[in-house]
């Protein structure tokens, strides 16, 4: 029996079995569409401006049934297809005895094809005048009748096939994200990057600080993880050759889920060889220009306040951000007991074992991130929170880093590369050894990594661009979810019947 069976579904069965009785299969898959109902519209614009209709003239069209008013010898109905809807009228003297058993049967949420020639009703609506229909698929569930317009983001992220049927708007969110994936992906390729493809089950997880999905390969025997970030596959082609990759990919990360964090995410990564963070700091301006550019949006509204996206875009350094952004101390940046001090006064618990950089990360966190608005790149992160990235020339305590923020969220991380297998060796250690001491996000030693930059990689820079949040922020959502078909959800609890 199908979930939370009632009166109404029992009464569509029954309309499902009577369907069977006259011969025709409820989920057949016979169908024909001449137009889609965005094309009928086009092909019968003229029908506005007085034009004559052409009886003769016969088109198919397949949609849900969303609306459904019955008159006895006559009804309208109206369907939706991904293009848009069209009304259908349908009468006793057109389609014949059919009718009679059409509107018995046909119920809102079946999808039916029509057959007609289009016209324009008193009220001046295009329609189909129906000269046969059927029904395709019967919907035994009921639409929910308030189901339009409901705020509740749970609710419509739980059941997203019941928010896109019901809501158009919903449709065209994710029609937008797509072209937007379509928009970076060809800005990529018209630059001359090769899309590449890396595995999505990793024996050592690397690439980011994060904390892993274990699964269990029972071929090899093995547990393997699965992945937090692509990078290390990436770079290790561009030591054997490649000068300019990217993919498009899906992360794993075992952590909290909140308003801009899911533990499945869609990131691109892209890595340049013979090039520097500040020529990935100019390319991502170009990619902001023209993806504004393709979705006519130069101006986006985040959380109520409006947010330019006019490039070029602002840049602090990471203390400068720390001092004019957050009000810590100059004095304190270098001073690991003072500035521990101004974390707990902060509210910031620190550990003894914690680095010089990772309690500016922490202090960073708390004090810098969320008040970054406007789009505005921090650069010269310390090195001790950047475990992959290169030294600077001038100061190696810092690398060549930069993260984008834009709305308060990081959008963008990206950094010169650490080439040097030597400094990446001891770089693993220490992170190794921070995972010992209790650090779950601390990254592991990947010896064949280190190998294959023993081999030698070109200078190169490589970033990584969270595609969920930036559509998140480009169309002025408040929660990640509301970017995502799927996202993570608790178990729904169901009342003991």
């Amino acid at each position: 029996m199908i979930p939370d069976f009632n009166d109404y579904v029992k009464t569509r069965i029954d309309k499902l079995e009577r369907l069977k009785e006259l011969g025709k299969n409820p989920y057949g898959n016979q169908v024909k569409r001449d137009l889609c109902l965005a094309e009928f519209r086009a092909k019968h614009a003229r029908l506005f401006e007085g034009g004559e209709r052409d009886e003769s003239a016969i088109f198919s069209v397949v949609g849900r049934v969303r609306l459904l008013r019955v008159m006895g010898k006559a009804a309208f109905a109206t369907i939706e297809d991904q293009s848009g809807s069209l009304q259908l009228f349908l009468s006793l003297e057109a389609i014949g005895e059919r009718y009679n058993e059409i509107k018995k049967l046909l119920d809102v949420g079946d999808i039916a094809q029509a057959s007609g020639y289009g016209f324009v009703t008193k009220t001046g609506e295009l329609s189909v005048h129906a000269k046969s229909i059927e029904i395709l698929t019967k919907s035994i569930r009921p639409l929910p009748e308030k189901f339009h317009g409901v705020q509740d983001v749970e609710l419509r992220s739980r059941r997203r096939y019941l928010d896109l049927i019901m809501n158009a708007e919903t449709r065209e969110r994710f029609m937008l994200r797509a072209k937007i994936v379509s928009k970076i992906r060809a800005f990529f390729e018209s630059r001359g990057f090769v899309e590449a493809e890396t595995p999505m089950l990793h024996p050592i997880p690397g690439g980011a600080n994060a904390k892993p999905f274990v699964t269990r390969h029972n071929a090899l025997g093995v547990d393997r993880y699965l992945r937090v970030a692509p990078e290390l596959y990436l770079k290790r082609l561009i030591v054997g050759g490649f000068e300019a990759i990217f993919e498009l990919n899906r992360c794993f990360r075992n952590e909290g889920m909140d308003s801009t964090h899911n533990p499945e995410f869609t990131t691109i990564e892209f890595y340049w060889a013979y090039h520097t963070y500040d020529d990935l700091i100019k390319l991502t301006e170009t990619l902001f220009d023209e993806l504004s550019c393709a979705l006519n949006i130069r101006e986006i509204t985040f959380k109520g306040r409006a947010i330019s996206l006019k490039t070029p875009f602002a840049r602090y350094g990471y203390d400068e951000a720390l001092v004019k952004i957050g009000g810590v101390a100059p004095a304190d940046l270098n001073d690991i007991n003072a500035l521990s001090a101004a974390a707990r006064a902060n509210g910031i618990e620190v550990k003894q074992t914690q680095s010089l950089g990772a309690i500016k990360a922490e202090l960073f966190d708390a004090l810098v991130e969320e008040k970054l608005i406007e789009p505005t790149f921090i650069v010269d992160f310390p090195v001790a929170i950047s475990p992959l990235a290169r030294r600077n020339d001038q100061n190696p305590e810092i690398a060549d880093r930069f993260e984008l923020f834009i709305g308060g969220y990081e959008i963008a991380n990206g950094f010169s590369e650490l080439n040097d297998p030597i400094d990446q060796y001891e770089r693993f250690k220490a992170q190794a050894a921070a995972k010992e001491a209790g650090d779950e996000e601390g990254m592991y030693m990947d010896e064949d990594y280190v190998t294959a930059l023993s081999y030698g990689m070109p200078p190169t820079a490589g970033e990584g661009i969270g595609i969920d949040r930036l559509v998140m922020i480009l169309l002025g959502f408040d929660a990640i979810r509301e970017a995502l078909l799927f996202p993570a959800m608790k178990p729904e609890q169901k009342e003991d019947k």
